[in-house]
């Protein structure tokens, strides 16, 4: 449950909710949004039976529905970076850490490009059992130790309970992967950190059942939720995935989080991530997060779709231009 609280509640009726909720031994987390005092319950709403809080001084409403209790458009705050802002969020970074001289210059190239996050996976969840899956809690260390030495934020993905500490001990925010999308225990155990979380849409997942995924982490009380569109599975063959373009405007009118497009995640070749990220910003996008390598073809994984440091530069520049028709700014 999330109660949201008129903009006039005082402190004592918005204490006196809290100390009712409270004696159902429940949690509340409190957040400010659009001049409201947001409270959400946590520890289990089943405990509260048919009780409401709509009738005590100082409640505007309350919901279980985040497209009712988000306002028209938030921001997500995180390392001075504002997600969801005027101002366009670039993320790139290799798919999967490889070393630490690899990792170390992609974070010298981040840094001279102006990208102020780095993603970089460490636990990779690849289809096949044979591909490279990540140097795990040395790439963690390797990636914190490369961002904070240029001055940048990390992203990386948290494939299952047992990595979730370690990876919120390293990373900036906390990337849930299209293939956890649905991994209840998962999206609550996030949900009760102080992190950022950006939470990808499964393959196969429909825009509500996403946003009934981000809900899950909005319940635990951690309202610092990115969306992240990387395509979804279709009969089209030609590319990888279907980047839903639609999505990113359906998404933005039904709950207000920020949302960023993984362009990378349906290329089948680095040359389609240029047009697909225009697109993306057109729509409407609040960033981008692009897979990007020193040396692509000695990529361990996903080498066809990484791009050049060159060719990201090349990138931020044509994206400029349209984030400008949109009001934005790179």
């Amino acid at each position: 449950m999330i109660i949201k609280m008129k903009r006039s509640a005082t402190g004592e009726q918005i204490g006196t909710v809290i100390n009712r909720i409270g004696e159902f031994g429940l949690g509340i987390r409190m957040t400010i949004t659009d001049g409201h005092t947001l409270l959400t319950v946590t520890g289990g709403d089943d405990r509260l039976g048919t009780w409401t809080p709509i009738h005590m001084p100082g409640v505007e409403s309350f919901t279980l529905d985040i497209e009712h209790v988000l306002p028209e458009k938030i921001t997500v705050s995180v390392g001075g970076q504002e997600i969801g802002s005027d101002k366009l969020c670039m993320i790139a970074g290799p798919r999967i850490i490889e070393s630490e001289e690899r990792i170390f210059a992609t974070a010298r190239e981040l840094h001279k490009c102006g990208i102020k996050i780095m993603r970089g996976g460490s636990y990779s969840p690849n289809t096949s059992p044979y591909a490279f899956r990540g140097l795990e809690s040395e790439g963690l260390r390797m990636l914190r130790s490369a961002a904070d030495q240029y001055g940048l934020l990390t992203v990386s993905e948290v494939v299952s309970l047992a990595e979730l500490d370690n990876a919120a001990k390293y990373c900036d925010i906390l990337q849930i992967g299209a293939r956890n999308m649905q991994n209840y225990r998962l999206l609550q155990a996030v949900g009760k950190t102080d992190k950022p979380v950006m939470l990808k849409r499964g393959v196969a997942a429909t825009v509500d059942e996403w946003l009934d995924s981000a809900e899950y982490i909005l319940r635990e009380g951690n309202s610092r939720v990115i969306l992240c569109e990387r395509g979804i599975r279709t009969f089209e063959t030609a590319t990888k995935s279907t980047i839903d373009i639609a999505a990113i405007t359906s998404v933005r009118e039904k709950s207000g989080l920020p949302v960023i497009v993984d362009p990378s995640k349906a290329a089948p070749h680095g040359r389609f991530v240029p047009s697909l990220s225009l697109a993306s910003v057109a729509a409407g996008a609040d960033g981008l997060m692009i897979d990007a390598h020193p040396n692509p073809a000695e990529a361990l994984s996903d080498s066809a779709q990484q791009l050049s440091f060159s060719q990201l530069s090349k990138l931020i520049d044509s994206v400029r231009y349209i984030a400008l028709a949109m009001g934005k700014s790179v």
